[in-house]
């Protein structure tokens, strides 16, 4: 039985928010649900600007804070936000789905904009990381609950799409840490850079208010309900369906490919600023580099967004993972500086490409009850790979490894993220070929 329900009927409004009207009949949807889509997408920049602005504060807070800071240590702290960050998306998943989308989101904002601000006021590296750990429970709770929110708003068609260039915000949110990280911290000091959060709290989140819809009613707050949404109602939710047939194999292999995913990706956002220091590159040159991967994330959204619509999500983020790992193997061979800007720029097209089609797939291979458990799953789970490659990167430099030790590492976690991805498409054939009601919802192609 296929258990997916139609986007009209998971659409109701939500005291503060008028619930925008599904237009999929027509294969496009209102203004409102653009606005709604809009607010989510800002706030996901937020998390991208979180992911890259450790790494261009890192080496400020080993040399002039004065905190007794290692390389190996510093891994350590980076990891803390990453930590947070997995407890966030696997909850706040959960919580989405009981508890409604619109709340989950705004709480989550709200926690991690406080929280990254106080981090400006850090009096020592135990208390930054603490902060960085409650900052990264709120991103990491936002992420899976917007993806549900946009994946009820948008048409089917379209899901996929749109799914992949939400996430384009991570990049864009990267590549401004990165740009501002130029100007702010010779000025005013790696401070400065904890202090733009602020902004997420008096602008972004007022706009949630206003726009964001509730598309799920919490559980026993719908006034009224359909004979469908009574049936939908009354379906097994949670981790516990999640873990079991005929969800099991899938889930464990979207969770496995997605730790991959991330070390590659949160292992290069945190480092590499770092790591081009540590090559002979001053700090201005050191962040054009990061620059230029968080563009190739950018451009990586685009492209993914078109060829996973095109050729499927799955193939697609086979061949992006792939990509990845043969740029950062180039790398490690000492290419000139050129070649060094075009490998970064390929490995953001491949790293975060994997990512947001990894989400596109989670978000249309299960049905509307399960998909902010789905991917509050598999990136929670995923996020263990964020919080292992930053220690990792920190304790090859430690052991003097050097800086291609990073670049191997990263690489072969993308390769392996190929290899899963490809277990992946055969256990969706599979599935396809002998349970019809699997929901694909969205997706054409495996």
């Amino acid at each position: 039985m296929n258990h997916t329900l139609p986007a009209a009927e998971t659409q109701r409004s939500s005291p503060g928010a008028s619930a925008p009207t599904s237009n999929d009949v027509h294969g496009r949807f209102s203004k409102a649900s653009a606005a709604a889509v809009l607010v989510c997408w800002l706030l996901v920049v937020f998390d991208g600007y979180d992911l890259i602005v450790y790494g261009t504060v890192q080496s400020s807070l080993i040399t002039e804070t004065g905190w007794g800071l290692t390389k190996a240590t510093a891994g350590t702290v980076g990891s803390m936000a990453f930590l947070g960050m997995m407890i966030g998306a696997i909850f706040a998943g959960r919580m989405a789905d009981s508890w409604g989308r619109r709340r989950t989101i705004l709480g989550c904002a709200i926690v991690f904009s406080i929280f990254t601000v106080l981090c400006a006021f850090a009096p020592n590296a135990a208390v930054f990381g603490a902060l960085r750990l409650l900052a990264g429970i709120g991103l990491g709770g936002l992420v899976p609950s917007a993806n549900a929110l946009v994946a009820e708003l948008v048409p089917a068609k379209w899901r996929s799409i749109v799914a992949t260039l939400m996430m384009s915000g991570v990049p864009i949110g990267g590549s401004i840490a990165a740009l501002v990280g130029i100007q702010l911290i010779p000025a005013f000091g790696w401070q400065s850079m904890f202090l733009v959060a602020v902004l997420a709290l008096v602008i972004v989140v007022p706009l949630g208010l206003k726009y964001l819809p509730e598309t799920l009613a919490p559980a026993g707050k719908a006034a009224s309900k359909t004979a469908t949404e009574t049936v939908a109602a009354k379906e097994p939710s949670g981790f516990a369906l999640l873990l079991r047939a005929p969800y099991l194999g899938i889930s464990m292999l979207f969770a496995v490919a997605t730790i991959a995913t991330l070390f590659a990706w949160y292992g290069l956002g945190t480092w590499l600023p770092n790591l081009m220091q540590l090559a002979g590159y001053n700090l201005g040159s050191a962040l054009t580099f990061a620059l230029a991967l968080n563009l190739g994330a950018v451009a990586g959204s685009v492209i993914t967004a078109w060829a996973g619509t095109r050729f499927g999500p799955i193939p697609t983020a086979i061949a992006a993972a792939a990509v990845a790992a043969v740029a950062l193997v180039v790398l490690v061979s000492g290419p000139s500086v050129s070649i060094v800007y075009l490998m970064l720029v390929l490995a953001g097209v491949g790293t975060h490409g994997t990512q947001c089609l990894i989400i596109a797939a989670v978000a249309s291979h299960y049905p509307a009850h399960l998909r902010g458990t789905a991917l509050g799953w598999a990136l929670g789970t995923g996020r263990i790979g964020a919080v292992v490659a930053p220690q990792v990167g920190g304790l090859l430099l430690a052991a003097g490894l050097g800086v291609n030790s990073n670049f191997l590492a990263f690489a072969g976690a993308a390769g392996i993220a190929a290899v899963l991805l490809a277990a992946v498409g055969i256990n969706l054939k599979s599935k396809l070929s002998t349970s019809p009601s699997i929901p694909t919802t969205g997706v054409s192609n495996v």
